[in-house]
């Protein structure tokens, strides 16, 4: 993974909390597990799950390109993003149909599921005949 990710400012590297994406991918999930927010941490520090664990065997067995085709696909939407999951391409469960995520480095610290909204925006149509007592001088076409 000799990929460069870039922030949005022109020519600069991307870092998080002083470490590039490289660095990052070198070092043991513990060392990684100190630099991430204090939810992320703890989730780690108490032990992954059995579930959490095969996800990231999962991620650290698949490439790139093979994901980009078929996607990881989990329901663990509560799995830290970690490092070593640049690149990779997981589908994420949102309740009714799974939704393809392609982490950036941008991502690290967050969750899976925040990348994924279970929710859909309501659109509202008309009120129909009989709703109220003034939709019946609505025409009907």
């Amino acid at each position: 993974m000799s990929q460069e990710y870039r922030t949005g400012r022109e020519g600069e590297e991307f870092t998080y909390r002083g470490y590039t994406v490289e660095e990052l991918q070198d070092m043991e999930l513990e060392e990684v597990a100190e630099l991430l927010p204090a939810r992320q941490r703890r989730t780690i520090e108490r032990g992954l799950s059995v579930e959490h664990q095969k996800l990231l065997e999962k991620a650290r067995d698949a490439d790139e390109e093979q994901t980009a085709n078929s996607p990881i696909r989990t329901h663990l939407r509560d799995m830290p993003v970690l490092p070593e999951f640049v690149g990779i391409t997981f589908a994420v469960y949102t309740g009714q149909e799974f939704g393809r995520v392609k982490v950036e480095p941008e991502m690290i610290g967050h969750y899976l599921g925040e990348f994924q909204m279970t929710r859909s925006s309501v659109t509202h149509g008309q009120a129909g005949i009989g709703a109220t007592r003034s939709s019946k001088f609505v025409p009907l076409k």
